[in-house]
């Protein structure tokens, strides 16, 4: 008996420590965000609920009043359930509007309001879609009641929010449940994406979500949405891809599919890198979620891929730290003002970390140099031979044999796979100078989501 009891009590702390890490882990990917990351995220989720909120309540009729009795709110009515949910929304979009302007101007505010209304947008959320399942039926059977002049007055309501009018070819599709118009809707949905009407096709992927709930199209619909923030492109819309894959992860972990997510999630930073010289706060992220992926999905066949985006992401990282140790080394410590420690520190992390960065044999030279300055020539001589052995044909080469040759040290054979390796290329000054005026980093990412992507020939099924 006390074994038995003492097995059910391991069971229950594995499974309380099962849900905090991912509780962690869900809190860990949004406090990655910035603030006004954060505050952006949830206003974009809010606005997509209203729009779908809004759509279904125009397709549906209000309840037929008694002439007798004096008019009062049927709570039960699907109508009036979703008006009362519209509400909840637009208060919480209203004070998330109003703390976004206080970090606009850079007000003072508690920085805890934002995990009360992150909390209160995936409550609200959960009742919305439940809301909009629960009154399905009602929608479509008001649908299918209208008489025909009352449908053609209500032509161009659902897509009016977003700035349509005439008639709405897709009132049909959004307003009535039918078997199969869950894989009529994708397939709409992707068309609108491809063309640039990103919302619309959100819209209808929401359908999906909130009509067909044992649709097998619901996974995909989910991670439609995602890909339709990454072929939108711009800084806020790529943060909101990087959320919304990284939510469907959350939900569907096991997918095939989802190592493809956690790879868009990478490139969702990637493509927002700026130059080594500025931030690397989404290099550093892009580089962590690589080596996640490689860790968890070990057999992946995206393996190759994420090994180039690796490189590039790591070149940048390596750059950043490279051109501060150059910062330290020269207008610092050769003008008299310190700096060697902070120059060495810098180059060693290069060293360490990033042993294929492009300028790795600039890196062991001034690292040695460093050593040399602090008396300390056997380890010095460390970084000259490395720099022999593997780029022989370096510029630095003849200065390393002459420093070598100071200390007293033979110079060592190159590597006989390295013998011919040509020096590494530097960029040149007109290539620098497209770069600064670009600002971004150079990296390589396909801008094309998973399902969906730009150039995709009409007729072609996206399943």
């Amino acid at each position: 008996m006390h074994s038995r009891l003492s097995a059910h009590l391991i069971i229950c702390a594995a499974l309380i420590v099962a849900l905090a890490s991912v509780a962690l882990a869900q809190g860990g990917t949004q406090s990655d965000l910035s603030p006004l990351q954060r505050l952006d995220v949830m206003r974009s989720k809010l606005e997509a609920m209203r729009r779908s909120l809004n759509s279904a309540i125009s397709s549906l009729e209000p309840q037929a009043a008694n002439p007798n009795e004096k008019e009062k709110k049927n709570p039960d009515d699907p109508r009036e359930r979703l008006r009362g949910l519209d509400k909840e929304v637009a208060s919480i979009l209203s004070e998330v509007n109003d703390v976004r302007g206080k970090q606009e101007r850079s007000e003072r505010y508690d920085q805890t309001i934002l995990e009360r209304l992150e909390a209160s947008v995936v409550d609200i959320n959960t009742r919305v879609q439940a809301g909009m399942q629960a009154t399905a039926g009602a929608r479509s059977s008001a649908i299918a009641t209208s008489p025909g002049s009352a449908k053609k007055k209500k032509k161009g309501r659902l897509f009016g929010l977003l700035g349509g009018g005439g008639d709405n070819k897709y009132e049909e599709l959004t307003g009535t449940v039918a078997a199969g118009r869950d894989r009529v809707l994708f397939e709409e949905a992707a068309k609108e994406v491809r063309k640039g009407n990103h919302e619309t096709g959100r819209l209808l992927f929401s359908t999906i979500i909130n009509t067909y709930p044992d649709s097998p199209f619901l996974p995909l619909a989910k991670l439609a949405i995602a890909d339709s923030f990454y072929l939108e492109g711009t800084t806020a819309a790529l943060v909101q891809a990087s959320q919304a894959y990284s939510d469907w992860l959350t939900f569907f972990p096991t997918d095939p599919l989802a190592d493809d997510a956690m790879l868009k999630v990478a490139e969702s930073e990637m493509r927002q890198m700026g130059l080594s010289d500025r931030d690397i706060t989404h290099a550093r992220k892009a580089e962590q979620r690589l080596k996640t992926l490689l860790q968890q999905y070990p057999q992946t066949n995206l393996r190759p891929i994420v090994e180039d985006h690796l490189r590039e992401t790591q070149e940048s990282l390596a750059m950043h730290s490279y051109e501060i140790g150059n910062f330290y080394l020269e207008p610092r410590y050769k003008r008299g003002k310190g700096g060697l420690k902070g120059a060495q520190s810098r180059y060693k992390e290069v060293i360490d970390k990033y042993p294929n960065f492009s300028l790795r044999d600039s890196v062991l030279f001034k690292l040695a140099f460093t050593y040399q300055q602090e008396e300390e020539p056997d380890e010095a001589a460390k970084y000259y031979q490395d720099l022999l052995r593997n780029f022989p044909n370096s510029e630095y080469a003849e200065k390393a044999k002459e420093q070598l040759s100071i200390i007293g040290l033979p110079i060592p054979d190159p590597d006989p796979a390295r013998k011919n390796v040509a020096p590494p290329d530097r960029p040149g000054f007109m290539g620098s100078l497209l770069q600064q005026v670009v600002g971004r980093a150079d990296v390589t990412v396909e801008n094309d989501g998973i399902l969906i992507s730009r150039g995709k020939k009409e007729g072609v099924n996206d399943l």
